[in-house]
């Protein structure tokens, strides 16, 4: 049985854990914790992550929420491709993931909560003018920056990649038009359609 315990669903933050574990190639079980069901706010689970989000995980005898922390950890701790060798490279994974987190997390989050992927909901139209008003400055930022390099620290795709993408996959999901920032779309696409990327979400 494997020490490594990834709580979540792939339907949610826990996708971006399931990927960088898919991604290194780590032996792990997924113990479903839904947002939705109330399985997140079980005592159970509430010892594991008090405030009762998704996902966590526990390897062996230590216990980690936040999703982007979750990864940084799983990445450095299975060294390979995704975490650069080097302490610059590790801060601009760290750049990157804290900016996607700053800037892109709460206006998709807002896209698409108020999408058809959640027919049950009321759209707000004011809540998505807001949220879509706030995403052509750093989408030009990422833009501009994969128009440099096929990837965000140069040729080769790292948990930078990984983390960034995994947050704009809401838009994906919201089918929100990406097309004004083609480089952003090439380099999403590119990422999402990694063998790891599907089994994840396929969890």
């Amino acid at each position: 049985m494997s020490s490594l315990k990834i709580y979540g669903v792939a339907q949610s933050r826990a996708h971006r854990t399931l990927w960088c574990a898919e991604e290194l190639g780590l032996d792990y079980e997924t113990v479903q914790i839904h947002f939705a069901d109330g399985t997140s706010k079980a005592p159970e689970y509430l010892a594991i992550n008090p405030n009762g989000k998704i996902p966590a995980i526990r390897d062996g005898e230590f216990t980690l929420w936040e999703s982007m922390a979750i990864n940084c950890y799983l990445a450095k701790k299975h060294a390979g491709a995704l975490w650069p060798a080097t302490l610059e490279g590790e801060a601009l994974v760290l750049q990157w993931s804290f900016w996607t987190v700053a800037e892109l997390e709460k206006p998709l989050l807002a896209i698409l909560l108020n999408s058809p992927r959640f027919p049950g909901r009321v759209p707000d139209p004011a809540t998505v003018a807001a949220a879509e008003a706030g995403l052509p400055k750093p989408l030009a930022v990422l833009n501009a920056a994969l128009a440099k390099t096929p990837y965000l620290l140069g040729d080769a795709f790292t948990l930078a990649d990984l983390n960034t993408a995994a947050v704009l996959n809401w838009g994906v999901m919201a089918e929100y038009d990406f097309g004004p920032y083609p480089h952003v779309s090439k380099w999403l696409r590119s990422c999402l359609e990694r063998p790891a990327s599907q089994r994840a979400a396929a969890r």
